[in-house]
């Protein structure tokens, strides 16, 4: 499974193509989809990304929720109806859609940010505005975690 950590800046250029980070590029280069899948997050005004493998997971695990809930519905509405799977060009860019371009409020540059087995892609000073917010509260709550043993990585 892919991992993304980090966080990278890169510019858009003129014919809406962004170069998605070498490290992220790696993390997926063994899938046999060349490229990310992104969709709109529904959290933030951010861009979601991951790999093949998870958002397989994804779609499974909305599978087993109750068919036709509530719930199964929403999270359908929510990810996997707009997720786009945007392909590598030659050069390891992708076209970010217009639409979750202007979602995003992304404009010349956008910051590509590791978050474990995902990715997301922000404007960079709405993301700053974010991470500060974040920390503020982790370190208000005493964020702890307890890692998983070592080999339990399902």
């Amino acid at each position: 499974m892919a991992v993304f950590i980090g966080r990278h800046i890169n510019r858009i250029d003129k014919k809406g193509r962004i170069s998605v980070p070498k490290p992220f590029r790696s993390a997926v280069k063994d899938q046999s989809f060349k490229g990310i899948y992104v969709f709109p997050s529904f959290k933030a005004e951010a861009l979601e990304a991951c790999d093949e493998d998870f958002m397989n997971r994804f779609a499974t695990s909305v599978d087993d929720l109750d068919v036709f809930s509530d719930e199964q519905d929403d999270l359908a509405a929510t990810v996997l109806e707009i997720t786009q799977a945007l392909p590598f060009d030659t050069e390891g860019r992708v076209i970010l859609p217009k639409d979750f371009l202007d979602y995003a409020r992304i404009t010349t540059d956008a910051a590509f940010v590791g978050r474990g087995t995902r990715f997301q892609i922000w404007e960079p000073g709405s993301y700053e505005t974010h991470r500060a917010r974040a920390v503020d509260r982790a370190r208000s709550r005493g964020a702890t975690l307890k890692l998983r043993p070592k080999g339990d990585d399902d």
